[in-house]
């Protein structure tokens, strides 16, 4: 993955995806897009060919409150819901899309409610305590598998960073931003792991070091990896005419 977000041609997809297109078919991740949006429908389909196939698979749709605005966010918990189709949908809620909070373009402040008009159950969730997210999300994946259709997740969080990098964040207070490093995920579940196997801050440094040394090694096989040749610009490309792949 490292490889793909460095462009090079050890990644998933060969450094053609990079961060925005990412994507490993063989793990059932089918792809990250780059339109606001675009990847709810695209997992109404996968479900759609899990219920056809007969298959235990549950898709699971990522995406921010900023899409849960878009028509295409209505068009498939409409759709999803009236098939009753093994679809998770998971709303990030990092309260702004792109410099726009959301509280100024919708009115609603639990965006779980949106579950109510299609009949699909509707669950907010702390964003930032890893347990309760995967307590709500274990709960979806079982009913999406008993066949009882689609589950709308909303999880609540706080978005540290600009849209992008170097930006000057203005749309938010430093107050803002301080009160919810405070509610850190990584920073919770560390003081939960401490306290829950008696951790000392020495033996919970050994595991925090292993980690980035695993990170390390992920950025330096990224970094020595070749770049994607000239030559291999069109491989794995394919287009279709008159229903006959090519």
């Amino acid at each position: 993955m490292m490889a793909e977000l460095f462009g090079k041609k050890t990644g998933y997809c060969k450094g053609k995806g990079g961060s925005m297109h990412i994507a490993d078919f063989d793990l059932g991740i089918l792809g990250a897009n780059g339109i606001v949006g675009g990847g709810i429908p695209i997992a109404v389909g996968a479900a759609y060919s899990a219920y056809l196939r007969g298959t235990s698979q549950v898709t699971v749709a990522f995406f921010g409150d900023g899409a849960s605005n878009k028509g295409v966010f209505h068009e498939a918990l409409n759709m999803s819901s009236a098939w009753s189709l093994p679809v998770v949908f998971v709303c990030e809620n990092n309260q702004f899309g792109v410099s726009t909070r959301i509280s100024r373009i919708t009115n609603l402040e639990d965006l779980s409610k949106r579950a109510v008009g299609y009949g699909i159950p509707g669950i907010r969730v702390n964003g930032n305590d890893v347990l309760a997210v995967q307590d709500v999300s274990k709960g979806a994946i079982d009913r999406a598998r008993r066949g009882e259709g689609p589950t709308l997740i909303v999880a609540d969080t706080w978005r540290h960073h600009g849209h992008f990098e170097g930006e000057n964040v203005t749309y938010c207070t430093k107050e803002e931003r301080n009160i919810w490093k405070e509610k850190c995920p990584i920073l919770y579940f560390s003081n939960f792991i401490k306290e829950k196997f008696k951790l000392t801050d020495d033996d919970f440094k050994k595991y925090s070091d292993k980690i980035d040394n695993l990170l390390k090694d992920a950025v330096s096989f990224a970094r020595e990896s070749d770049f994607p040749a000239p030559e291999e610009a069109l491989d794995d490309l394919f287009y279709s005419i008159g229903g006959e792949k090519k």
